[in-house]
């Protein structure tokens, strides 16, 4: 055989053995086509063989994937508009169900996948108030209807790990926003009434309490002042006893002058009196 033969043979046998051999990446899986229809499916990551020209190869990846959605508009139990944005997070779990229900398409698997995620939400979101909804445990509302959205994601061969809300937002043309806003105005002025009248209220009782003092204090006062006025009373009265004891005619001449003194104060006062009246004895002269 010439060697040209041999190196067309080794070619072909080198193509050969390439094209029955693929590999799996990690964290991916295949099907294999025989002739157009599905012979073997969920294939590991590794090294398989495939029969050349006959079988073909479609690697899909099992990795768990973010699948997005739009902002939704949900009704609560009360008929107040809600809006949810949420995303879920799933992976592909049969890849012969995913081709099949798919074509082995992504963006239709997450396109058939939202609606189910909706409605399941909706029903959930249906059943409570608004406080429940906002307020809540979000993973509650979402847990309840996990295994729902996985029985239905099943057919499309894909499995909901997790469901997540991302924000509850009351929609700006909703009705609920001007509710929202009235109920917390009021509930503002409840608490500035409350505490303008309690202010009130202390600051009466703090009046009253100054008023009490006040009083207390001007009794207290007077009280002292009659006692001090009794004592300097007493004690001006003991020293006159005393002086008039000691020089009784002195203590009455000194009286006499404080009594000229203060008749006699303004200059112009007038009195008529006895010549013997003794008022006057010490204003008589002896010579």
């Amino acid at each position: 055989m010439k060697l040209s033969a041999w190196v067309a043979l080794a070619v072909a046998a080198l193509f050969a053995v390439m094209g029955s051999v693929f590999v799996v990446p990690e964290g991916h899986t295949a099907i294999i086509f025989n002739l157009g229809r599905v012979s073997r499916t969920d294939l590991g990551p590794g090294l398989h063989f495939k029969v050349p020209l006959v079988e073909s190869v479609r690697v899909f990846d099992r990795r768990l994937q973010v699948l997005p959605a739009e902002p939704e508009r949900y009704l609560t139990s009360e008929r107040k508009d809600v809006s949810v944005d949420f995303f879920a997070v799933g992976r592909i779990q049969d890849a012969r169900a995913f081709f099949r229900a798919t074509g082995g398409d992504e963006k239709t698997a997450v396109d058939r996948l939202a609606p189910i995620i909706r409605e399941a939400l909706r029903n959930e979101i249906n059943a409570r108030t608004l406080q429940q909804v906002v307020s809540g445990n979000r993973a509650e509302v979402v847990q309840r209807q996990l295994d729902a959205i996985n029985r239905a994601a099943a057919t499309l061969g894909v499995r909901i790990v997790d469901l997540r809300i991302k924000q509850i937002d009351l929609p700006t043309d909703s009705q609920v926003i001007k509710d929202v806003y009235r109920r917390m105005s009021a509930q503002r002025q409840q608490v500035a009434s409350r505490l303008r009248a309690e202010g009130e209220e202390q600051a009466n009782q703090i009046r009253a309490k100054a008023d009490r003092d006040r009083a207390v204090i001007l009794a207290e006062a007077e009280r002292d002042a009659q006692r001090l006025r009794g004592e300097g009373d007493a004690e001006a009265a003991r020293i006159y006893a005393e002086a008039a004891n000691r020089d009784p005619a002195f203590f009455a001449f000194q009286r006499s002058l404080e009594a000229y003194r203060q008749a006699f104060a303004n200059g112009d006062t007038v009195i008529v009196l006895d010549k013997d009246d003794p008022f006057l004895q010490y204003m008589k002269s002896d010579r």
